[in-house]
């Protein structure tokens, strides 16, 4: 079973950075691909950004120069870097898994808040 743990969410201002942490426990990361999606109030959730488990990293178009994935295999987490933040930004950002062999991501963290003030 795969457990995640999402931390870094918080108030900020538009313009100001921060950093999002997943923590993966249970199984093989490495074997892993992660993302991390968003929903905003009264929106279905959407999909940010992900990484293989090869390392093949892809943004959605409204992130891209300003958020950042990374993985570190070493210490089973990955990250996302949010800089220039904006008041669309806002909502529950949830970190995601999936094994390399299952097309869906199907382990999800319980979310964090991320809220950008004008």
């Amino acid at each position: 079973q795969v457990e995640l743990a999402e931390s870094g969410g918080g108030l900020v201002q538009a313009g100001d950075s921060l950093r999002l942490s997943c923590a993966f426990l249970g199984r093989t990361f490495s074997l892993y691909g992660m993302a991390w999606f968003r929903q905003a109030p009264g929106k279905e959730r959407e999909l940010v950004a992900q990484i293989a488990s090869g390392g093949r990293i892809s943004y959605v178009d409204f992130v891209k120069g300003r958020f950042t994935l990374s993985r570190d295999n070493a210490k089973n987490a990955v990250y996302l870097q949010m800089n220039s933040l904006k008041p669309e930004d806002t909502g529950i950002y949830y970190c995601a898994a999936k094994h390399t062999s299952t097309p869906d991501y199907n382990y999800w963290g319980q979310g964090t808040q991320v809220t950008v003030s004008s």
